[in-house]
């Protein structure tokens, strides 16, 4: 329960306190006086919209507190431990400051959150409604919505369920419809990697290929030059025709050497190190020989390896840079190609599971379905006592479920019907205001007050199903006047009996059933309005009440008549 709002440098409020309670409070004050700004004020305490202009003229920034009282509230207990902040003595405390540049921050338990974490802490707490909200209930899905809250967890549930199911079968739909559409375009992309393929298997070329068969190419290519370089060397090295050779010339280097070894150590050491030089010399021009004989043209081979390397030369132009390459992109398209031949089976199976899942969905929209036409029912018959307790006694609202057929819709019962994501019921609230009046939309049926009764006895049907601890209304009774505004009056303080009411309101027949009347004043200096909170006593409400009838909170006839209405509400003297 909301047991104090703080307000600060929000619109006319400079600074102002509202100290709140069980029961029904509510808030009056002549037009323009701030009335909206507590509303403004608990918005922004629930993670609502932060707006700059909102922020008193002058100030630097508004600031919203709140004291939470928290008692047989686990669950909120647990989100504020969740936020990192404390519940002090049973009550936690929640703050938002807005600056006048727009910036934002939240707090919770004394610990800055996010404010859309502040929101997910206070939605279970306060259901805040204002005209707005009247205008929302025209529209089905807030109808069906409205109906789907009222059906509670077991709705809920068969609602969750449906729409797991829902998502996992739009799912499977998208992708089916991706891959038929793409169906070509594979086909396409698979015969140019078979055919490439193709050509690769018939070429078989293997690592490294292509280097070994260039240097072949060139040694067959060259092996005349090669032979004539061979020979000249070896002749060079090893004449056989007795001419001056390398052999020859160190042999005679050795010699010369090993004529003075015994005179000097060091001329040995020479003579030995020119002797490793014959040898080396003498396997070197046998090797050079060896080379020169082994040098054969072969027309046949060369013809042979250059047409292989034009081969491999066709799939390097292709495929890749080397023969390497050309044989990792076979590897890899092998691989796509693999995967691009079975869109055939990813096709069926998708199909399969679209099938199963349409299959699964068509008895969870039925369950849903027969959920939401029995609580209809219930919902209508309460809604229809709850005006009668409204001065509505000849009206009758009928919500209606109905599901419209459609040739590829989901196959429901034996019916084919459109479907969405909530289910295949459109539901509607049709209002009959008068005996013998035929029933018809809110839109068309309802008048600005009736709407506002409409409103009123569904907040009080959805309280029985899932309980708010707090409800705000905001000028919720507009267009209602006479004997339907001291009933909704009336319905608004029973509803107080079991969660605590907050309403701002222009009515004294609402006014007068308040267990608590606050009063919005205004003020000014001659520039600057300001606006506070003040809670009134059983003087103050009889002259606020008067004023509120004739504008005049000293007439006599007003304050006689206000007395009047506070006693048949059962706050008189007596």
């Amino acid at each position: 329960m909301l047991e104090e709002l703080r307000i600060t440098g929000l619109g006319v409020i400079e600074s102002a306190t509202l100290e709140l309670g069980p029961g029904l409070t509510v808030i009056t004050g002549e037009t323009g006086a701030g009335k909206t700004m507590v509303v403004t004020a608990l918005g922004l305490l629930l993670g609502g919209r932060a707006d700059s202009g909102a922020v008193r003229v002058g100030s630097r920034s508004a600031r919203v507190e709140g004291s939470l009282r928290v008692v047989d509230l686990p669950q909120l207990v647990e989100a504020v431990d969740a936020a990192g902040g404390e519940v002090e003595d049973d009550h936690v405390l929640l703050a938002r400051n807005v600056s006048a540049e727009g910036r934002s921050r939240a707090y919770v338990g004394g610990a800055s959150v996010p404010v859309s974490q502040l929101a997910e802490v206070t939605e279970p707490l306060v259901a805040v409604h204002g005209q707005s909200d009247q205008h929302r209930l025209l529209q089905p899905r807030a109808q069906r919505d409205a109906l789907d809250a009222y059906g509670g967890k077991r709705t809920s549930a068969l609602l969750a369920t449906y729409r797991t199911l829902h998502d996992e079968l739009q799912t499977t739909e998208r992708e089916l419809a991706e891959v038929v559409a793409s169906a070509r375009e594979r086909a396409r992309e698979a015969d140019l990697l078979r055919f490439g393929l193709g050509e690769i298997e018939a070429v078989a070329p293997q690592p490294g290929e292509d280097a070994s068969l260039a240097e072949e190419e060139q040694r067959l290519g060259h092996a005349d030059t090669l032979r004539t370089a061979a020979g000249s060397a070896r002749e060079a090295l090893s004449s056989d025709e007795g001419n001056p050779d390398a052999l020859a010339a160190v042999a005679a280097a050795r010699t010369l050497l090993d004529g003075v070894r015994d005179h000097d150590a060091a001329a040995g050491e020479l003579a030995d190190r020119v002797a490793e030089i014959t040898y080396l010399l003498s396997d070197v021009a046998a090797d050079v020989a060896s080379y020169a004989e082994g040098l054969e043209t072969d027309p046949a081979r060369l013809a042979a390896v250059s047409e292989r390397r034009a081969a491999l030369t066709g799939l390097t132009r292709k495929y890749g840079e080397t023969v390497s390459d050309v044989l990792a992109w076979a590897e890899t398209s092998a691989t796509r190609l693999a995967e691009l031949d079975s869109t055939d089976d990813r096709i069926t199976r998708l199909r399969e599971q679209r099938d199963d899942l349409r299959g699964r969905l068509g008895p969870a929209a039925a369950a849903l379905s027969q959920a939401r036409t029995t609580s209809a029912s219930d919902l209508s018959e309460q809604i229809t006592d709850e005006l009668e307790s409204l001065a509505m006694p000849h009206a009758v609202l009928e919500v209606v479920v109905r599901q419209t057929p459609q040739d590829d819709g989901l196959e429901v019962a034996g019916e084919r019907l459109r479907f969405g994501p909530s289910g295949v019921d459109e539901v509607e609230f049709l209002l009959a205001a008068n005996t013998g009046s035929e029933p018809r939309t809110l839109a068309k049926g309802a008048s600005g007050g009736e709407l506002s009764r409409v409103m009123l006895a569904l907040e009080v049907a959805l309280a029985g199903t899932s309980p708010v601890p707090t409800f705000v209304f905001d000028e919720v009774d507009s267009g209602v006047g006479g004997k339907a505004a001291v009933e909704v009056g009336r319905r608004l303080s029973a509803l107080a009996a079991s969660s605590q009411v907050l309403v701002v309101t222009h009515l004294p027949q609402v006014a007068a059933y308040a267990d608590r009347h606050v009063v919005v004043e205004k003020a000014s200096d001659g520039s600057v309005t300001t606006s506070g909170l003040s809670l009134l006593d059983a003087a103050g409400r009889e002259r606020e009440l008067s004023r509120m009838f004739a504008g005049m909170d000293e007439s006599e006839t007003a304050l006689a008549h206000a007395r009047e209405l506070l006693e048949s509400a059962g706050h008189g003297p007596g």
